[in-house]
């Protein structure tokens, strides 16, 4: 009877910790939602889904729709929009604590695992705003406990829940296909390989096709964009990162205190002679890691992978600690991680103004290794790309709503603005009603598709290009205002704006060359 108590008590009491580690973890978000302004996808993501469909050149629709629900419901205010990640932040808290469970942790080993993700920057920054990024570490983590409880439990119909949550992850983000991918891997490498000859697999795989279909349509009947963007991204926009690079931008995105919990998963899953079932976890790390660095893949791509790792770790840790008498070890490495993840929670969450921020990151020494580990070529400023593509958006749309307003009143019944970026034409779109300007144009990604509506051309303002370019194009071009935007990034400061009239050749005529995927 007493043990039957005790181990009643010790999930009861794991469970209140896991739901207190998942309701900081929200309260955080929520407190920290309305700090810097709107993400670049952010207003992108806004500008798509008031053009639902079932694809989009550089996503699939998933978090599109999301967003549109979230809008009809809360509005277009920052707390709106960022609530929905900051729910899916505590939710992985929460499920990596539960995936620990499955495998045999304790609440040590389920407080542990939680909190190592409570605290790591790459899920702080990740569910800080909104993108389709914060949901697939959810997605990812909610398939391997699928995965977990059937090594454990060998109840067959888990593999049809397995197949609505792969496909929903494709629906979500394509990179879905790495973990599906690694996971059969994974599964011929282990003894579970036998659960391919009863069909529940495979079943499962058409389940998730069956929910990915509609975005595979859209893809053909468009011409296949997004591979045209994944392959011009890779040739032209990401930062090609060593394998080096790589393994180091693990280590300090997750935390590099976590870095035993993790390092401990993969040894526990791969190696362990007590508990070989879950040894298809490690693989299913091991392959993606592969495939990644083969892929030269962006450090983040991994990041779904880390919470079943973390489970994994702090499993293996609870047992070395327990069988050694370790409590007071125990003790202080979670004071250690908890100290550890307030000092660099900064560098995750917009908690510091901006430029006590900049002096904060200078003084530990992570932004200069921010600038020499980039994820994309483009130029670094002060501040990481997932911060400053918060600020500046109402200085460059300003600079816009001027250029606009030298026109007469019948040009600018007549006028076009075109932007060189997503991101530009976005916040045209989202701040530019105030200025009552009309929506904006751009060859880039999904404003491409969208196509340049019945403007003619005979008076665009055109932000960013060169003067020899828009010569080209347009009989006159003249420079009337110049983009400040301080602590954005670079690429959009000191940015010219033209107002330029008549052009030599009808818009629609010009349009196919002007497509952006990238």
């Amino acid at each position: 009877m007493r043990q039957d108590r005790s181990s009643a008590v010790v999930p009861a009491n794991a469970t209140v910790l896991l739901v207190a580690l998942a309701g900081l973890t929200l309260l955080l978000h929520l407190l920290t939602s309305e700090a810097y302004g709107y993400f670049r996808d952010e207003l992108y993501y806004i500008a798509c889904s008031n053009h639902l469909a079932a694809g989009y050149v550089d996503h699939p629709p998933l978090s599109i729709a999301v967003l549109a629900l979230v809008r009809w419901a809360l509005g277009d205010s920052l707390l709106a929009i960022r609530f929905v990640p900051a729910v899916a932040g505590a939710l992985l808290v929460l499920l990596t604590g539960l995936i620990a469970r499955e495998l045999g942790g304790g609440r040590f080993a389920q407080g542990l695992a939680a909190l190592a993700v409570l605290v790591a920057p790459v899920y702080l920054a990740m569910h800080s705003f909104f993108s389709m990024n914060a949901f697939e570490p959810l997605l990812w983590g909610g398939a391997a406990y699928v995965l977990v409880r059937l090594a454990k439990d060998g109840n067959p119909k888990l593999w049809l829940l397995f197949g609505v949550l792969v496909g929903v992850g494709l629906e979500n983000k394509h990179s879905m296909l790495f973990f599906g991918f690694s996971t059969v891997v994974a599964l011929l490498l282990t003894p579970q390989r036998r659960w391919f000859a009863t069909g529940w697999p495979w079943l499962a795989g058409l389940v998730a096709l069956i929910i990915f279909l509609p975005n595979l349509v859209w893809q053909a009947t468009h011409q296949w964009p997004t591979l045209e963007f994944l392959r011009h991204a890779q040739a032209y926009k990401n930062y090609p990162v060593s394998p080096v690079e790589f393994i180091g931008q693990q280590i300090l995105t997750l935390q590099p205190v976590t870095l035993p919990i993790w390092l401990a998963g993969i040894v526990y899953c791969l190696f362990s002679p007590s508990d070989r079932r879950f040894r298809f976890l490690g693989w299913i790390y091991v392959v993606a890691l592969v495939v990644l660095l083969a892929e030269k893949g962006k450090p983040y791509y991994l990041a779904p992978a880390y919470p079943m790792m973390f489970a994994a770790g702090a499993v293996a840790l609870e047992h070395i600690t327990e069988r050694a008498g370790w409590n007071r070890v125990r003790a202080a490495f979670i004071g250690v991680l908890v100290v550890a993840g307030l000092v660099t929670m900064p560098m995750g969450l917009p908690v510091l103004p901006v430029d006590t921020f900049i002096w904060y990151s200078q003084a530990l020494g992570l932004g200069a290794v921010a600038k020499k580990a980039p994820s994309e070529k483009n130029q670094a400023g002060a501040l990481p790309q997932y911060f400053g593509d918060r600020l500046g958006w109402n200085e460059v749309v300003g600079a816009v709503a001027r250029a606009f307003n030298r026109l007469s009143p019948q040009d600018r019944g007549k006028a076009a603005i075109f932007v060189q970026n997503y991101g530009e034409a976005a916040a045209v779109d989202f701040f530019g009603s105030k200025y009552h300007l009309p929506k904006a144009l751009s060859g880039h990604n999904n404003y491409w598709l969208w196509g340049p509506g019945e403007y003619s051309g005979e008076v665009v303002v055109v932000l960013g290009a060169s003067r020899e370019e828009l010569q080209a194009l347009f009989e006159t071009v003249e420079q009337v205002e110049t983009v400040h935007c301080g602590y954005c990034m670079p690429y959009e400061n000191d940015r010219p704006v033209y107002i330029c009239r008549h052009l030599k050749r009808p818009l629609r005529e010009i349009w196919p060359q002007l497509k952006h995927y990238v």
